[in-house]
């Protein structure tokens, strides 16, 4: 261990989502080390393990940008150890991880995880094996119970599976926030401008995605990498049936009373609501009209929005 790392309480996992069962334990996590004059630490790996195992890993919630600065929000004072997983890293043994990564650059006094944590090449090592490294090496175990309601554990799982069926509410009920998804502003055919509702084009998105359909959206523009609330507004996810000619899936995002150039912007955008399926139409009168409905009722099911401008729309 260098003398330089204070000694800490570190907490393993993926967080992805940041939801609140995660929420619940950063909270004990910030409690235990500041009673006993740790620095709180939180261990985690991009890519997703999957990912270097050549398997197919879960839909993303949160990018690994995101995921850090919800959980310096969830954890004040905490550093975010963002370790990469790769295949030499999954090959390490039980031990080599306690003693080099825990003890030796972490400087653990207290390592918290789930009850199912597994760790160390072939996932060797769980509970009873970290137990006794550390009482080797001087720190204690948290094996962290579960956080449930009255359905269940609250899991990443949970919100995927909410989000796949498009039910946002429930999304946000574990969340604490809406699903957040981000890319970069495209150019696109400008066939929304032509219609009186331009919008921004944003193809190329990591985080998961709920079915097609139009959306209740709140909005940031990203600059040097901090969120500013552009405004509310209504999007579209599909394929664009009435007028699309390549098929291709594209968020579209109409922001409400703003006129500027987002071309190249990169943004955040908060699903809220969803409003309705996506749709063929006869034209493109039927389909204005149809999108003069919808922004009317995003407006509605956004009234009472609380939007936060120095953390972006919903922070």
């Amino acid at each position: 261990m260098t003398s330089d790392v204070r000694e800490s309480a570190v907490v393993i996992g993926n967080f992805d989502g940041v939801h609140l069962g995660h929420r619940a334990v950063l909270t004990t996590l910030h409690g235990y080390a500041r009673e006993r004059g740790l620095v709180p630490r939180v261990l985690t790996f991009e890519p997703h393990p999957a990912v270097t195992l050549g398997r197919t890993p879960p839909p993303l919630l949160t990018r690994i940008e995101r995921k850090a600065q919800l959980l310096t929000r969830a954890c004040p004072g905490v550093e975010v150890v963002v370790r990469e997983f790769t295949r030499a890293f999954s090959e390490q043994s039980a031990r080599a991880f306690v003693e080099d990564v825990l003890v030796g650059e972490l400087a653990a006094r207290a390592v918290m995880v789930g009850q199912n944590f597994r760790f160390g090449r072939g996932r060797e090592g769980g509970l009873e094996e970290l137990a006794a490294f550390g009482r080797e090496h001087g720190f204690e175990l948290l094996a962290e119970p579960l956080v449930s309601d009255e359905v269940g554990p609250l899991s990443s799982t949970r919100v995927r599976e909410r989000l796949a069926a498009g039910e946002l509410d429930g999304v946000a009920s574990l969340l604490g926030r809406p699903h957040l998804v981000s890319g970069v502003v495209e150019h696109g055919h400008e066939r929304g401008r032509t219609i009186g509702f331009p919008t921004c084009n944003l193809r190329a998105i990591d985080e998961a995605l709920p079915p097609d359909g139009v959306y209740a959206v709140l909005v940031d523009v990203l600059t040097e990498g901090k969120p500013r609330a552009l405004g509310r507004g209504v999007a579209n996810l599909g394929v664009r049936p009435t007028i699309a000619d390549e098929g291709a899936r594209l968020l579209e995002v109409h922001v409400f009373d703003f006129a500027g150039d987002l071309y190249g912007a990169s943004l955040r955008v908060h699903l809220v609501r969803r409003l309705r399926e996506e749709r063929r139409f006869a034209g493109l009168d039927a389909l204005k009209a149809q999108i003069a409905r919808d922004a009317d009722d995003a407006r509605q099911a956004l009234a009472g929005a609380v939007i936060d401008v120095t953390l972006g729309a919903w922070g």
